[in-house]
């Protein structure tokens, strides 16, 4: 069964949009993404660095709907502009921040994009257990990495100066990888003495750093998932398109998993709510979203078997990641907490089917916010991605992945991951075994392992 087959559209007044308008929209919108994409592949040295991707949605849909009345025309395009928007819970920034000459590079490698339904755990649990004696340090904060100019002749060593429980210290090394998340880099660059090479800082200092945060919502029961009576898929959700779809660009899933392989032809239990919807720029919500933000909630409810639980997943982004994260560090106490977060999401999972107000099992039990947006080590986002105004986007990423060698650092993580990885849990992975190698390789070990 396929999870995340359908959708739910939520317009800007709160009503469902119906199945065929959802499923044209959407349709609609990654048809005008693979457009973008093909245009940035192919053209990307000539388009202007401050031209975004909503900048080519909005030159896309007045291309569209030309047989309609005017006003129906308008709003048609107003909506697939709204529904648009939804990119930026791919790349943790809005639409109009998305770069357009280097939108290639959020192209991802080929096959499936899956949502781990259990959880990361088994898989930390098998790659932990090299480093069980690792003596790894906790409770640790890197403070100063101190490069060592090397002796005509000798090699290069790295000082590494910490503050753990019993104070300063420093420990001096052969080589060090970084693996701190890109804003903390960008935020910490005085950290390095003497300071990195100019050009691997102006590639630190330009490729963009995304603020994709979680928010979940845990309630006593999944009231929206029930069968009966219960809205059917056909009239509150719509099919999202294929990943076999040759013309769909793959790119990494975040929010719902999509374009899986043969998703439009697995079968969907219509026993449970869709597994995803989208509150395309909410104008019910004054009070405590003026702005008008859209939200992507995932309903973890439909998820397989024993991994199921009465949980909607929000992903936010850009601004409403700030403003999540700063509800979270305003309110200290546990409870005002859980109260400012459920205010804000309140007018969302109260849209959901068969929602109570008066019922107690339809109130949140558990909020948890991630809000990595103000999280200092988190470097006050997520991951890297690609905003208007780049104009070296290859190259800064090339550099970064380059490092200092010279001076015995080395960077790792999804920042200076292969292009067709960049932002992801499987680039990050390549590029720290990339960088390991190419240490093997520096001290001549590959080859005293191949004779």
């Amino acid at each position: 069964m396929n999870w995340d087959g359908r959708q739910s559209v939520v317009d800007a007044l709160g009503k469902y949009l119906s199945d065929k308008e959802a499923a044209d929209n959407t349709e609609t919108v990654w048809s005008i993404i693979e457009q973008a994409m093909k245009h940035s592949n192919a053209e990307s040295a000539t388009i202007d660095p401050k031209k975004s991707l909503y900048n080519f949605f909005e030159e896309a849909v007045e291309k569209l709907f030309v047989n309609e009345k005017e006003e129906v025309a308008k709003q048609k395009r107003r909506t697939i502009l709204q529904m648009s928007e939804m990119w930026g819970a791919f790349v943790g920034s809005e639409i109009q921040r998305q770069s357009l000459k280097f939108f290639w590079m959020e192209e991802c490698i080929d096959g499936e994009n899956l949502f781990v339904a259990g959880t990361y755990k088994k898989v930390l649990e098998k790659i932990a257990q090299p480093a069980e004696e690792a003596g790894i340090r906790y409770k640790t904060t890197v403070k100063r990495l101190i490069s060592n100019a090397s002796n005509e002749g000798s090699d290069p060593s790295v000082t590494v100066e910490y503050d753990d429980a019993e104070g300063i210290r420093r420990e001096t090394f052969d080589d060090v990888v970084m693996t701190a998340p890109l804003g903390w880099l960008k935020t910490n660059l005085n950290a390095f003495e003497p300071g990195l090479p100019q050009r691997l800082q102006e590639g630190i200092a330009a490729i963009g750093y995304g603020h994709l945060d979680k928010v979940y919502i845990t309630f006593p029961t999944a009231f929206w998932n029930l069968s009966d009576p219960f809205p059917s898929p056909e009239s509150v959700s719509a099919r999202r398109p294929s990943a076999t779809s040759p013309s769909i660009p793959n790119v990494s899933a975040t929010t719902a998993p999509v374009h899986q392989l043969g998703a439009a032809d697995s079968p969907v239990d219509p026993s449970h709510y869709a597994g995803f919807t989208s509150f395309v720029s909410p104008t019910y919500a004054t009070d405590t979203n003026p702005q008008n933000w859209n939200q992507e909630a995932v309903n973890l409810a439909a998820l397989p078997g024993a991994t199921a639980h009465p949980t909607l997943l929000f992903y936010t982004y850009g601004a409403t990641s700030q403003h999540v994260a700063d509800l979270v560090s305003k309110h200290s106490d546990t409870d005002e907490q859980k109260r400012a977060l459920i205010a804000f999401f309140e007018p969302y999972f109260s849209r959901l089917p068969r929602y109570d107000a008066n019922n107690k099992d339809h109130r949140p039990s558990h909020v948890l916010a991630t809000a990595w947006a103000n999280d200092e080590l988190a470097g006050y986002g997520s991951y890297a991605n690609f905003q208007v105004g780049l104009e070296r986007g290859d190259e800064d990423v090339e550099v970064m992945r380059r490092g200092a060698p010279e001076r015995g650092i080395w960077l790792a993580g999804e920042h200076t991951a292969p292009f067709v990885a960049l932002g992801t849990v499987t680039g990050a992975w390549w590029s720290g075994d990339g960088v390991a190698k190419r240490i093997v390789k520096a001290w001549g070990l590959d080859e005293k392992a191949s004779a």
